[in-house]
């Protein structure tokens, strides 16, 4: 489906509903693009538990404001691209941050080869780029909000809430349910069990992902990327504060870096949070994320 749309103070973009594959999963998502021919093609891989449509403006301001094409999607058996319900899935956060953000880069690619391609991950988005092939494909990466995080990182009184996620009922009533059931708890989505389980090791132990090399994950390439990348704090993120984004920033020893920390006053705004810094109301802030 092809479609045209136009924000307030940004050109006429047309938008396209897309699929594509990874693995044997079919994944869903949007290609946002301007009219005149692109300057660049986009991929912006999101946040755990985050559906597509929640970066849909962001993409349309993209590709109107700044002349890039967008693909936005949704991760294997979640969102638009759910083959499976969450209890019957064996979906893995590493199947989302290694392999559909694998296949959404390469869709890109053969849908734009003679443009660069950056991608803008959300947090998860850009935690798992070493452990990907064909980095080189990549000429620039804008990690937002993205770090390693250990439930201890985050400040008070959020870390309560935290621990609760992790070590109270939350963990039963995923085993019981086979899913993680975050509407009945009001803390987003339903996930996965197998998302759940493997995010709770990451953020529940001090190397993070590092015990499962070679074993759930693939070794990771740390140089791989060498294209610029910018790393983007938020002030006020309780959930990923600056100094877990500066601590993902190490894994990327052959990349030219630059580092930026977003505080909402700087844009009249009370807060920007972890989530919202993707939301329309957050969008006098894009410029410098993308500049």
């Amino acid at each position: 489906m092809n479609m045209s749309f136009g924000l307030p103070g940004t050109g006429s973009v047309q938008i396209r509903d897309v699929t594509f594959y990874s693995g044997e999963y079919k994944l869903r998502g949007r290609l946002f693009c301007p009219h005149r021919t692109p300057t660049a093609v986009v991929v912006l891989n999101g946040a755990t538990g985050v559906p597509a449509r929640f970066y849909e403006k962001f993409g349309r301001w993209l590709a109107g404001t700044k002349g890039m094409a967008c693909l936005t999607y949704d991760y294997r058996d979640f969102g638009t691209s759910v083959r499976n319900m969450p209890r019957q899935s064996s979906t893995t956060i590493s199947d989302w941050g290694i392999y559909d953000q694998e296949a959404a880069r390469s869709f890109a690619v053969a849908s734009f080869p003679s443009l660069p391609l950056w991608v803008i991950g959300h947090s998860l988005g850009a935690m798992c780029l070493p452990f990907q092939r064909n980095l080189d494909q990549i000429d620039r990466v804008i990690a937002v909000a993205s770090g390693l995080v250990h439930f201890r990182d985050h400040p008070w009184p959020y870390q309560g809430l935290a621990r609760l996620f992790w070590f109270g009922p939350l963990p039963v009533l995923t085993m019981l349910a086979g899913y993680m059931p975050g509407r009945v708890f009001r803390v987003g989505e339903d996930l996965p069990s197998g998302v759940y389980w493997q995010w709770r090791r990451w953020c529940t132990q001090r190397g993070f992902y590092g015990s499962e090399f070679g074993k759930q994950l693939p070794f990771p390439d740390w140089t791989g990327v060498q294209a610029p990348a910018k790393f983007v704090a938020v002030s006020d993120d309780v959930m990923t504060p600056p100094e877990t984004v500066w601590r993902l920033m190490q894994c990327y020893p052959s990349a030219p870096k630059t580092q930026l920390v977003l505080r909402p006053g700087d844009f009249g705004l009370q807060k920007l949070g972890h989530i919202n810094v993707f939301s329309e109301k957050s969008r006098d802030a894009w410029d410098q994320i993308v500049g």
